[in-house]
């Protein structure tokens, strides 16, 4: 029986997806709920898991496009039958009637040559689940494997696929052999890449240049940074904050609070809270424009800007003015868990209405966040460092932050934005005025 693997719906504005990475090989066992590979739209990345124990079989390659419901590979259930014959026959188990001589001769004969569809020699392995060694492909099977783009390449420049070296899964040959095969072309056009030597490698003089095809995600986040520059009237106020009484505050209570919610506490869930609470005296920074009108909102959706390996997603806490601290802090573990196992969902990215991004994290002093549109505002943390500052009359080291509001200005008046991160300023110097659940 084989099951198939389809690229899954991740969003009805999603249609396709780029398979980034395979995590197994053509041919490979699988278990259920083992994952198999990652895709990456222009929105989120999210790993498929296999829907049941077998052989996998890939149809796409890594790298390739695909469309939403596009079957990629299939799962062949009875290789998972063989798959275990053979591990019971290693483990001294007596081996079917009718079986014991073929095995007797399997022992005895050499390990036996296939070819792939690149052409190349490969030793046969153990765990292919068919009894007998597989014969060199033909010409209607090695066609089968390459994905139209490639048959299109090869078609366009007479060139023949057993020529052509294959880095994909089972050594397929992929879009980029070909063109890498085109480019170490002679100039007769024969088609035959030379032998890679020394005198291939850049030199330390000449350096070199390498080109990468944007990811989906990378475009999307470049389309919309350009988008936020060009269609909005950006502007940035910066104050700074004394970290101390939240320092304090967090020291005092971690070990209890940890205790009594099970998670540790962090300064983001001060921010967020302190923001709900300038938020609500300022909606206009909790809105946006929409044609020729306003749209306020009387709920706060504050996203998180996070970063991982394929880009910067923003996550949103829904309804951030009914959470409590704890609950604040463990949505963002659950949001950091799912980025780092390709989890997340679009449903995660959505209806968020003011962003909070820490550079701090990386150890950035100072910068000027840039919106994430359509909202109005984004307000920008910073790395913690001790400065001298001057506290009634006299002058003390203190854990400092510089914050950054990034705002409208077709929406938010100057007077407005400066205030609101004042209050936000205010609310983390005293973090009494905020309910901290403990």
């Amino acid at each position: 029986m084989q099951i198939e693997v389809k690229i899954p719906s991740v969003g009805e504005s999603v249609q396709e997806a780029v398979i980034a990475e395979w995590y197994k090989k053509d041919g490979d066992a699988v278990k259920k709920d083992e994952p198999l590979f990652v895709i990456e739209t222009d929105k989120v990345t999210l790993e498929v898991e296999a829907e049941a124990d077998g052989a996998l079989r890939i149809k796409v390659a890594e790298g390739e496009t695909v469309s939403i419901g596009q079957v990629v590979a299939v799962i062949d259930t009875e290789g998972a039958e063989a798959g275990a014959e053979k591990a019971g026959a290693k483990e001294g188990q007596s081996p079917a009637p009718g079986k014991e001589k073929a095995t007797e001769k399997e022992k005895e004969a050499p390990p036996e040559k296939e070819k792939t569809s690149a052409g190349e020699g490969t030793e046969r392995e153990e765990k292919e689940p068919g009894p007998k060694a597989a014969a060199a492909p033909s010409e209607e099977a090695v066609d089968r494997l390459l994905s139209p783009a490639v048959r299109r390449l090869l078609q366009e420049h007479d060139l023949d696929p057993e020529e052509i070296s294959g880095t994909g899964p089972g050594g397929r040959i992929t879009k980029g052999d070909v063109l890498l095969h085109l480019e170490g072309a002679e100039p007769g056009g024969e088609g035959k890449k030379p032998a890679r030597g020394a005198e291939d490698e850049p030199s330390d003089e000449e350096g070199g240049v390498r080109r990468k095809k944007m990811s989906p995600l990378r475009q999307r986040i470049a389309v919309r940074l350009l988008e936020a520059k060009q269609n909005t009237a950006m502007l940035t106020t910066f104050n700074e904050i004394d970290m101390s009484r939240a320092m304090e505050i967090r020291s005092q209570y971690k070990a209890p609070f940890e205790k009594r919610h099970g998670i540790a506490l962090g300064f983001m869930s001060f921010f967020i809270r302190a923001s709900v609470e300038a938020l609500k005296e300022f909606p206009a920074v909790n809105a946006y424009i929409e044609g020729q009108e306003i749209v306020y909102h009387d709920y706060c959706n504050i996203g998180i800007a996070v970063g991982s390996e394929r880009g910067l997603v923003v996550p949103v806490i829904r309804n951030a003015q009914n959470k409590s601290f704890a609950e604040l802090e463990q949505a963002i573990v659950d949001f950091v868990g799912k980025i780092k196992k390709n989890r997340l969902e679009l449903a995660d990215l959505e209806e968020g209405t003011f962003t909070v991004t820490n550079g701090g994290v990386f150890g950035s002093l100072l910068s000027t966040p840039i919106l994430n549109t359509p909202q109005s505002a984004i307000l920008g943390m910073h790395k913690i460092e001790k400065r001298p500052v001057a506290v009634e009359d006299e002058v003390v080291v203190r854990p400092m932050m510089y914050v950054a509001l990034s705002y409208d200005h077709r929406i938010i008046d100057g007077r407005e934005a400066v205030t609101f991160l004042r209050r936000i300023k205010e609310f983390v110097e005293n973090p009494e005025r905020m309910m901290l659940e403990i």
